[in-house]
C-alpha cells in the first residue's frame, strides 16, 4: 500500500504503467481524470468541512436575519445609488439613501433579547384519528423588567400558529391553549416554539428557539374486537401437533412412571387402581402466532380511503392479538413493523407511506412465509384491485396446516365471506364491520 499525501499517491499512480492485455500502455485520459477527481475530493474535503462550519457559525446567523424582501430592497438601493452616480440622478441617490435608512431603522427593532421561560405541553403525544389533540404553551417573564408585547410562533406540521403575548411584568405567566386537528393519520412535528422580532416592513426578522420539537402520533383508527370476533383469535390457540410433552395444557394419555418425571403429574386415582405409578402425558399445542401481511402498494387499492381502511383493519387485528398476549408479526413491502407492544405497532403503522411499486401482495405473501415460518394463522390485508387469482397465489405460499385468511378492502361493500381453496376471503366495506366479518370467518 502506498503512503504519503493524496497528491503524492496520485503522482506515483501516474508513473506506473497501465496494463492492457498484459502489455504496459499509457493511462487513458478518463482514468487520469477519475484519479485526479478522487484525489481532489480527498484533499479538499477537510477544508470544505472547516469552511462550512465557519460559515454556519459566523456569517449565516447574521445573513439569515435579512428576509427576501430585505435583500430585494438592499439590491435596489445599490442599483439606485450606482445609477445616480453614473447618470447624475439625484432622485435615484435619494431613493437609495431612503432604503438604507429603512435598514438602519429595522435594525433597532430586532436588537435586544427577551428573557422568556417557555414550556410546551402536549396533553397526549399519541391520539387516534378524530380524537382531540390538546396542548398548551406557558410563557413566563424570567427577567427583572417588564417585557413589551410580542408574538410567539409554533410550527405544527407544515402550518404555523401565532400566539400574541401581552405586556408582561417580571415573573408573570401567560398561558395559551391550542387544539391540533387530527383528521388523518400522520406524525406531526409540533414546535419548536420560537419568538420573532421583526420590523414593521419585515425587512429583518430574527427568531429565537425556546423549546425542542415534539412528535405527535395520530394513530390509525381502530375498532375493538369483542365477543365472538375476539374469541375467533383466541380459538386459534390449541391446534394440536403430534409431538408429545411431559408438561403442557392439553392432556393426552397416561403412561408408566419413569424416574425423573415430575411428581406433580402423577395420576393418583389410576395409581391406586393399578397399584403402580402412572403419570399424565401431554400433547404439545401450538400457540396462536398471528402474521399479518399488509400490502402498501397503492396500485392495489381503489383510492386513499381504501388504503387507510386497510391500515386500520390490520392495526385492529394486531391490537387484539397483543391484548390477548399472542405472538404477532406484521410485514409490509418495506419490511417488518415493531410488535413488542401495541404502542410500538401503532407508531409504526402511523409512519407507513403507501407508494406504487412492483412488489405485489403475492410477493409479500411469499416473503412472509419465509420470514415467519412458525405462524399458525396468516392474514392477508389487500385492496379491491387484487384479483382472485392473485389471492390464490398468495395462499399457495402458506405452508400446510396454517390457517390463512384474506381481508379484502372494498369501500362500501357489504361484509361477506367466500372461499378460494383453503383461503377464507373476507370482504370489508367499512371498518365498523370488521367484527362482523371475523364472526363470519369463525362460523
Amino acid at each position: 500500500m502506498s503512503s504519503g499525501t493524496p497528491v503524492t499517491r496520485l503522482a506515483e499512480r501516474l508513473k506506473r504503467p497501465f496494463l492492457r492485455n498484459g502489455r504496459p500502455t499509457a493511462l487513458h485520459p478518463s482514468a487520469v481524470w477519475a484519479e485526479a477527481t478522487n484525489t481532489a475530493g480527498l484533499v479538499l474535503a477537510p477544508a470544505w468541512r472547516t469552511v462550512r462550519q465557519l460559515w454556519l457559525k459566523y456569517p449565516w446567523p447574521v445573513l439569515s436575519v435579512v428576509s427576501v424582501l430585505g435583500w430585494s430592497v438592499l439590491a435596489a438601493a445599490v442599483l439606485l445609488w450606482w445609477t445616480g452616480q453614473a447618470f447624475g440622478w439625484q432622485e435615484a441617490k435619494a431613493a437609495a439613501i431612503a432604503a438604507f435608512v429603512l435598514f438602519v431603522v429595522a435594525v433597532a427593532f430586532i436588537l435586544g433579547r427577551s428573557s422568556y421561560g417557555v414550556v410546551l405541553d402536549l396533553a397526549r403525544t399519541r391520539v387516534a384519528v378524530g380524537d382531540s389533540a390538546v396542548g398548551s404553551i406557558a410563557v413566563s417573564n424570567t427577567s427583572t423588567r417588564p417585557l413589551l408585547p410580542a408574538a410567539l410562533e409554533l410550527p405544527v406540521g407544515s402550518a404555523t400558529a401565532v400566539f400574541h403575548l401581552p405586556r408582561m411584568k417580571p415573573q408573570q405567566v401567560h398561558e395559551d391553549l391550542f387544539t391540533i386537528p387530527t383528521a388523518r393519520r400522520a406524525v406531526i412535528v409540533v414546535g419548536p416554539v420560537r419568538s420573532v422580532r421583526a420590523d414593521p416592513l419585515h425587512l429583518l426578522r430574527r427568531q429565537v428557539l425556546w423549546t425542542a420539537p415534539e412528535d405527535l402520533f395520530v394513530h390509525p383508527r381502530t375498532v375493538a374486537l369483542a365477543g365472538s370476533a375476539a374469541g375467533f383469535i383466541r380459538d386459534l390457540e390449541g391446534m394440536p401437533t403430534t409431538d408429545l410433552s411431559s408438561a403442557d395444557v392439553s392432556f393426552h394419555a397416561l403412561r408408566d412412571y419413569v424416574p425423573g418425571d415430575d411428581r406433580r403429574h402423577i395420576h393418583w386415582k389410576t395409581t391406586a387402581r393399578t397399584n403402580k405409578l402412572m403419570v399424565r402425558q401431554f400433547e404439545e399445542t401450538r400457540r396462536a402466532h398471528l402474521a399479518i401481511s399488509l400490502s402498501i402498494n397503492t396500485d392495489e387499492y381503489a383510492g386513499e380511503a381504501e388504503f387507510e381502511m386497510a391500515i386500520s383493519a390490520a392495526a385492529s387485528i394486531g391490537r387484539q392479538a397483543i391484548r390477548e398476549q399472542r405472538e404477532l408479526d406484521v410485514l409490509t413491502q418495506k419490511g417488518p413493523l415493531r410488535c413488542e407492544t401495541g404502542r410500538n405497532m401503532l407508531d409504526d403503522m402511523t409512519r407507513i407511506v403507501g407508494t406504487p411499486m412492483r412488489r405485489t401482495a403475492v410477493d409479500l405473501a411469499r416473503t412472509l412465509a419465509d420470514t415467519v415460518p412458525n405462524a399458525s394463522v396468516v392474514f392477508f390485508v389487500v385492496g379491491s384491485n387484487v384479483t382472485a387469482g392473485q389471492l390464490r397465489q398468495a395462499a399457495a405460499s402458506v405452508p400446510p396446516g396454517v390457517r390463512s385468511l384474506a381481508v379484502r378492502i372494498e369501500a362500501g361493500a357489504a361484509p361477506t365471506r367466500a372461499n378460494i381453496a383453503e383461503l377464507t376471503v373476507l370482504t370489508l366495506g367499512d371498518l365498523s364491520d370488521l367484527a362482523i366479518v371475523l364472526r363470519k370467518a369463525a362460523a
